[in-house]
């Protein structure tokens, strides 16, 4: 018996990797029908809309102790260790205010950049791009609003031909299996639509609001003492 493993020929492998033969199937592979493959893509966007509800779930948790006194304390404390060129303690005051990751990325690029050469228009390009990423973390939820009910009514539309078809056919149960596809299809859309809805409407206010926190830390960081 030819010894051609791994192990025998110091990590090569002679002839074909293990794993990689060709697949063969007993019968031919059969598509589901157009219904069913409606149901599966709105189960799809369903579990998208699962995942956003779970970042959202944290991104409320991390907020549920946002204070102004707190931001304004931060701000003062890091705006006098900035004058007094301690940026990186500036940097770790400002991460305790900070509700995001992306938002204390910004905190820390204001503490470095404040008080130097163009910091102006470095601050503006900062505040800026974060309120592209906010914009772009709104648009998962909101594209989902508009995709959830339109594949509804996809869902809903297709499978109605084969139920009056078999209406017409006197066939009862492919009527009541696909009007039941045609029905659990809708649920399942406005569903995803209602959910997607609310998420986008809250996290609008609370970028919002994280942009405003962001600006106050950069107007505190440039006063003078």
């Amino acid at each position: 018996m030819p010894r051609n493993g791994p192990t025998d020929t110091g990590g090569l492998f002679i002839g074909r990797r293990p794993g990689t033969g060709p697949v063969h199937y007993r019968a031919a592979v059969q598509r589901g029908s157009a219904g069913r493959r409606r149901t599966d893509s709105a189960l799809a966007a369903l579990v998208l809309v699962a995942v956003e509800l779970g970042r959202f779930a944290v991104e409320l948790v991390r907020r549920r102790h946002r204070s102004f006194p707190e931001l304004e304390a931060a701000a003062d404390e890091a705006r006098r260790a900035v004058a007094e060129n301690r940026r990186d303690r500036a940097e770790r005051i400002l991460w305790g205010v900070a509700w995001s990751d992306q938002m204390g990325t910004t905190l820390a690029f204001l503490a470095r950049q404040s008080r130097t050469a163009n910091s102006d228009n470095k601050v503006s390009k900062a505040l800026a791009d974060f309120d592209y990423g906010s914009m772009r973390s709104l648009e998962r939820t909101r594209l989902l609003v508009r995709f959830g009910p339109a594949l509804g009514l996809m869902g809903t539309l297709i499978p109605l031909s084969p139920a009056l078809a078999g209406l017409a056919e006197g066939d009862v149960k492919q009527l009541s299996d696909n009007l039941r596809i045609a029905f659990s299809v809708t649920v399942l859309g406005l569903l995803i639509g209602a959910v997607a809805y609310g998420i986008s409407l809250v996290r609008d206010r609370l970028y919002g609001q994280d942009l405003s926190d962001l600006q106050y830390v950069a107007a505190t960081l440039s006063r003078d003492a």
